[in-house]
């Protein structure tokens, strides 16, 4: 018989297939960190700037009531159909002068605009030691007003820089007037 001959040092190959060489693959991933920081830095400073803000509401305490001078205070009275009553000073002075005034959210009687000519005059008061920091501006909400009318009167507040303001309740003879004064329906 004839020894069949082995070769091991050489790797038996078939016809016309080749074998397939392993390169190592590397991929740059310095586009895909740049993206991630990117997107991390776009959302933390999207929340820091969209975090809401509030503003403090100072309501007055229980007891007796606070003196104020009288020629600081200004009292908006919001009411039904967006409507806003104000006077200036106590309300037996202006009902008896009849110097309750009816105001609007915007244009020539705005509110924004009777703020201004109330700081003006105190601004312009030579007995006035705060001068415009010393307006007492104070809300007093009727049941028919609605919220959003409330806090588009703090808002007015805050864009007019003013310093005291107060929530308050109507007095019995504000809320009578008021009744007398609203269209009947």
């Amino acid at each position: 018989m004839t020894a069949i001959e082995t070769n091991s040092a050489a790797p038996r190959q078939r016809a016309g297939v080749r074998r397939m060489l392993k390169h190592n693959l590397k991929i740059d991933m310095t586009p895909m960190v740049d993206l991630g920081f990117l997107l991390i830095s776009f959302f933390v400073i999207t929340t820091e700037l969209s975090k809401p803000t509030a503003m403090n509401l100072y309501m007055p305490a229980e007891g007796p009531p606070t003196d104020l001078a009288e020629s600081n205070a200004l009292t908006i009275i919001p009411d039904a159909d967006n409507t806003i009553w104000y006077y200036k000073g106590k309300w037996e002075e202006a009902i008896n002068n009849g110097t309750i005034y009816k105001a609007e959210y915007t244009g020539n009687n705005s509110l924004r605009r009777i703020i201004n000519e109330k700081q003006q005059e105190l601004d312009s008061d030579v007995r006035s030691k705060e001068k415009r920091d010393g307006l007492m501006l104070l809300i007093k909400p009727t049941a028919a007003a609605s919220y959003k009318n409330v806090v588009d009167i703090l808002d007015e507040a805050t864009i007019s820089r003013v310093k005291k303001y107060a929530v308050l309740k109507l007095s019995s003879a504000e809320l009578t007037w008021l009744q007398s004064k609203r269209p009947e329906r």
